[in-house]
């Protein structure tokens, strides 16, 4: 269940790593333009704010990085917001699949987290993709198991999901979090929730669930 740690071997999130940014450029590749421009679960990004944060951490330099966050005054969530903005439009859709794919095994993570964060990096805002457009993407059972066993107080805090109350229980898989009310669905969209994401309508099942819906 949630409640226990078990840390998967560094290689193993590596490749995992690896293998979901190709998958997503894959996805990527595949989109109309309509989707492109279609929203996301991330507020005030389309898809293609999204793809292009996804790449930020590997097409920036150390030095980029550090003066794009001092123009933003220091607040991390104003620079990527900005950059996502300015990038989206900045390189062709066909430029940012192949960002993704060309960048699959670098070795970018985010500020904080480790390794298991880089993955969750990229897992979550390909959800944040997906989901939004309906796609029937499933991310592979071992890289959501990675990011479940992550799943913590800390995680909730610094994205902002308001759990409290609430048992997470995955029916697709013995994992749960939490204690409350119950509010279930498939693993992956659980993993949104307590990502802060909300989610369309018809993911989740308990008395809760409306709770979660986006907008």
């Amino acid at each position: 269940m949630g409640n226990t740690r078990h840390r998967s071997p560094a290689a193993d999130i590596r490749a995992a790593i690896a293998a979901e940014r190709r998958e997503l450029a894959a996805v990527l590749d595949g989109l109309s333009a309509e989707e492109w421009d279609a929203p996301s679960l991330c507020g005030g990004w389309r898809v293609r704010e999204v793809a292009a944060h996804m790449t930020m951490g590997s097409r920036y330099s150390f030095s980029k990085m550090t003066w794009e966050l001092i123009r933003s005054r220091g607040r991390l969530h104003r620079m990527t917001d900005r950059c996502a903005h300015k990038d989206a439009v900045a390189h062709s859709t066909r430029e940012h699949a192949a960002f993704l794919r060309d960048n699959a095994e670098h070795p970018w993570r985010p500020p904080v987290g480790g390794i298991e964060a880089a993955l969750g990096h990229d897992v979550i805002h390909g959800l944040d993709i997906t989901v939004a457009l309906g796609l029937d993407r499933r991310v592979p059972e071992d890289r959501v198991r990675i990011l479940l066993e992550s799943v913590n107080a800390r995680t909730l805090k610094f994205f902002g999901a308001d759990l409290d109350g609430i048992e997470l229980r995955a029916d697709d898989l013995d994992w749960s979090f939490g204690t409350g009310t119950t509010l279930s669905g498939a693993a992956q969209d659980l993993l949104l929730l307590a990502y802060g994401r909300r989610l369309p309508p018809g993911h989740l099942r308990g008395e809760l669930h409306d709770r979660f819906v986006a907008a």
